[in-house]
């Protein structure tokens, strides 16, 4: 059985094999020629999916600490947060360069014509300073601020979904979906959510504990018997 510390240090393994995952396959399927006839469009989508899912799971990872004493999450929120923010920006720079060679202009006309990529783009504003300020020497330079600063992510998860929702235009329900997960996250950091949840979380966690030591005693006694 692992050591309780040794299982913690393989969350961020974990989270940085699963997180380089899908640009590997992007990378792979691009060299491979297996990319659609439209390759900068899938490219485009294969690095927005993957920002917008991992930043639904930092924002899970509070509320799976409160609910399951998941404290693993808590480790690991930083680090997806981070990777969050790296696919947002490889999808950035795979709209504003490859489909429109960093044109300002073409850009600009196409953020007021298309609400979705003026979603899409303050999203990824959003979510610039927290990349910048998630370092130890910016939480001690900002202090208390730094916790104010960093609730944009709640912002950047809404408007993240928003740009997924206006992007899609025929089957949008697993956009919805997507929301309808950020819109319970948001709630279940409200405060009296939060103390509510945190009961039910506690009496689950309790009873498996206690389910546990139950079956560790009912084994202790078939080997005694034995």
């Amino acid at each position: 059985m692992l050591h309780p510390h040794r299982r913690l240090s393989i969350y961020p393994i974990a989270v940085h094999a699963a997180a380089l995952l899908p640009l590997a396959i992007l990378i792979y399927d691009f060299y491979a020629g297996h990319l659609s006839v439209n390759p900068i469009q899938d490219a485009t989508f294969r690095t927005g999916k993957p920002a917008l899912v991992l930043l639904i799971l930092t924002l899970a990872c509070t509320p799976a600490n409160t609910l399951f004493r998941f404290r693993a999450g808590l480790r690991v929120r930083k680090l997806l947060g981070l990777y969050a923010f790296a696919y947002a920006s490889l999808h950035f720079l795979i709209f504003a360069g490859l489909d429109f060679g960093f044109d300002a202009r073409l850009i600009y006309d196409i953020l007021f014509k298309k609400p979705y990529a003026l979603a899409g783009l303050s999203a990824f504003i959003l979510m610039l300073p927290l990349a910048i300020t998630s370092t130890k020497s910016w939480m001690r330079r900002l202090g208390r601020r730094w916790k104010r600063l960093h609730r944009l992510i709640y912002f950047a998860g809404i408007v993240a979904a928003i740009h997924y929702i206006w992007l899609v235009k025929s089957d949008i329900r697993e956009p919805l979906i997507y929301g309808a997960t950020i819109g319970l996250l948001l709630v279940l950091r409200i405060p009296i959510t939060q103390h509510a949840v945190g009961r039910i979380g506690h009496l689950f966690t309790h009873t498996l504990r206690q389910d546990h030591e139950n079956r560790s005693d009912d084994i202790r006694q078939l080997q005694e018997t034995e």
